[in-house]
């Protein structure tokens, strides 16, 4: 025979107010994915598939293809000159904006990038270091150096520069100017 007994209204109360209190004390705990998952993800810049960024050193203005299939940067540099300082081999290059400003820039080299095209041969490029001002993003990346008389921007921008900061929608151009915080004064 089973036996029933009246359960007061405040007692009833009491227990659901602990039922519920031990529950939200514990899921972070039970349940340590629900808190990663009310976490806002990192705001990120939206850019447009051609954009301006700024060069540093050279201070010069540049329109750029952004490119999320390619792994690093690439800038025209067609009269490149390779020289010795201080025993590391460094190159000379100048850069033409739209408006016919030039810059000289001297950068060391850190490295030859062996780079495959669809149908021609593999082919050597110097990369340098060198400050890229995209919008509001500043970072100092490695840039392969190569003759882009043959296409329409002078600058590539790759994954490596845009990784964790940038999205990219292909309907937009020229969505902002190069003003970066941090970037190197002219």
């Amino acid at each position: 025979m089973k036996r029933e007994f009246p359960v007061d209204a405040e007692v009833e109360k009491s227990m659901r107010t602990f039922w519920f209190s031990l529950t939200v004390a514990l899921a972070p705990i039970l349940f340590p994915f629900a808190a990663e998952a009310e976490k806002e993800p990192p705001s990120k810049d939206i850019i447009g598939r051609v954009e301006k960024v700024r060069i540093y050193p050279g201070d010069i203005v540049l329109r750029a293809k952004i490119d999320t299939g390619a792994k690093n940067c690439s800038l025209h540099a067609p009269k490149m000159m390779k020289f010795v300082k201080h025993g590391e081999t460094w190159v000379r290059f100048s850069l033409k904006d739209s408006q016919g400003e030039e810059a000289t820039i001297e950068r060391k080299i850190i490295r030859q990038a062996k780079i495959k095209q669809r149908g021609e041969a593999l082919e050597k490029r110097p990369v340098i270091m060198l400050g890229i001002c995209l919008g509001r993003q500043y970072r100092e990346v490695e840039v392969n150096l190569v003759d882009r008389t043959e296409f329409i921007y002078p600058i590539l921008i790759g994954r490596s520069f845009m990784i964790g900061h940038i999205l990219v929608d292909p309907e937009l151009k020229y969505t902002s100017e190069p003003a970066c915080i941090g970037a190197p004064m002219p």
